[in-house]
């Protein structure tokens, strides 16, 4: 009988807390960080007298962080829930450091993509033990806004890589070889102060209650409550949870969990993941070519266009994740989800009229994703909290990874044929398939989502190694 889990919902916001959500929600930053560098020093990259690479083997680069990124995930989320989740918040966190300081070293393009694919691994990695940490730790009250500013965060991530790039790219400033390799090294100077703060970051309790060391899971939660200054004798005594010595859990068991047991939340978790990644790369995939093509954008100065849709980005989940918590998941997630589909299709059909310029087209895109960017948050926090704690990371990085790959992969083959065509019709059209899989995704969770606010992790799914174990919502 453990009320590890019940003590640490009670334990109000605390500078704790603050701690824990600046050490390890620091990924987002580092994963926006990397991938507007990737995008934006592309012209940098093409006239280094030592990569001189070319758009197809930049391409291929970008597949190579993506991969990495997907694998990372799978293997890094299987290991947290076998090891813990700060084992692998840090082991991820070098494999990030080594692949971004590899990259800014890379002598040739082989080199290049093996790094790149390091560190996409790294972040990947990231992603699944980190979002199992915060939830394991966050009161149930406020769980939904801060999982969804965290996830949000990627865009000052992308803010700070544009203006990185900005000025390391400016005309004349530094030679054209050492300017890509100091702004990836920037990234790899920030990694490594985290890293000497995640060292003050204790393990999960929750992980701990269900590997059998019930022990350091009550030193751990007596510290935080010395700390913060709550009472070791409450008034109102916490609920307690029953739990049983179990082996480890096999990947067949979590599969056999997930395919039996858990079969709606399953559907639910890749809809919103894949619809979510579809819509992104709708527009990102062709947001340069847009404003240069249609709009006679110079290719130097589309970059000063992904600050106002960055931070339309970051101010959806920061201005609207309160309300995930105060009227609801289910209300919430479907009303995003459906109202980005609707914002993506109006805007698909003004763009193929011809009626916007380059400051309207991108005005329209940051109040899309002010909505789409809550939404697409709201899909990690669903999957991170719709299963039991032992298998939380592995479901976060199996939803990550099929999302990335239905959404990540197949969106840039299809908006590549598109734009090849060098139609608005071809490129409204996508737009208008990205929209109605958005409204899909939000119809699908109003039927099925799960409401989760306000509730502890454990009640909405229980623990496998609960003594009266029972699937949750199927």
């Amino acid at each position: 009988m453990t009320d590890i889990p019940g003590r640490l919902d009670r334990l109000p916001w605390s500078r704790f807390h603050w701690r824990l959500t600046i050490a390890l929600g620091i990924t987002w930053i580092l994963d926006g960080l990397e991938v507007t560098l990737a995008g934006t020093l592309a012209g940098a990259l093409a006239k280094s007298p030592k990569l001189h690479l070319d758009g197809t083997e930049i391409g291929l680069s970008a597949s190579a962080y993506l991969a990495g990124a997907v694998v990372g995930a799978i293997l890094f989320g299987y290991l947290a829930d076998r090891f813990g989740r700060k084992r692998l918040y840090t082991v991820t966190l070098l494999v990030y450091l080594a692949g971004t300081a590899g990259t800014a070293l890379a002598w040739d393009f082989a080199s290049y993509a093996a790094w790149r694919m390091l560190t996409g691994a790294g972040i990947g990695g990231e992603y699944t033990a980190i979002n199992s940490a915060i939830q394991e730790f966050t009161p149930p009250s406020l769980r939904g806004r801060i999982d969804l500013v965290i996830n949000g965060s990627f865009w000052l991530g992308a803010i700070m890589g544009g203006a990185i790039a900005i000025a390391l790219l400016a005309p004349g400033r530094l030679p054209p070889d050492l300017s890509w390799r100091l702004a990836f090294g920037l990234g790899a100077a920030l990694g490594t102060g985290i890293l000497f703060l995640r060292r003050y970051i204790p393990e999960s309790p929750r992980w701990l209650i269900t590997h059998g060391r019930p022990r350091e899971a009550e030193q751990i939660v007596r510290a935080m409550e010395i700390e913060i200054g709550v009472p070791s004798q409450p008034s109102g005594q916490a609920p307690t949870l029953s739990l049983r010595a179990v082996g480890e859990p096999s990947l067949m068991t979590i599969a056999r969990m997930l395919a039996l047991h858990y079969r709606r939340r399953a559907l639910l978790g890749t809809v919103l993941m894949a619809a979510q990644a579809f819509c992104y790369n709708a527009i990102f995939f062709t947001y340069a070519l847009v404003l240069t093509d249609f709009y006679g954008v110079p290719a130097d100065r589309a970059a000063w266009y992904l600050f106002p849709i960055a931070l339309g980005n970051f101010a959806g989940p920061l201005l609207l994740g309160r309300l995930f918590d105060t009227i609801g998941r289910l209300p919430m997630i479907a009303g995003t989800y459906a109202l980005a589909g609707v914002f993506l299709a109006i805007t698909g059909m003004l763009f193929r009229a011809g009626v916007l310029d380059a400051a309207t087209q991108a005005t329209a895109w940051s109040v899309t994703f002010f909505v789409a960017s809550a939404a697409a948050s709201s899909a990690y926090l669903t999957v991170g909290e719709s299963f039991p704690l032992e298998t939380r990371a592995l479901a976060i990085s199996l939803f990550y990874a099929l999302g990335t790959a239905l959404g990540g992969i197949a969106g840039p083959t299809l908006f590549g044929a598109l734009l090849t065509s060098g139609s608005r019709d071809g490129i409204a059209a996508g737009y208008g398939l990205a929209a109605f899989l958005m409204i899909g995704a939000g119809v699908t969770e109003w039927f099925i989502g799960v409401p989760a606010e306000h509730r502890p992790l454990e009640a909405i799914a229980a623990p496998l190694t609960s003594a009266s174990f029972r699937p949750s919502g199927d």
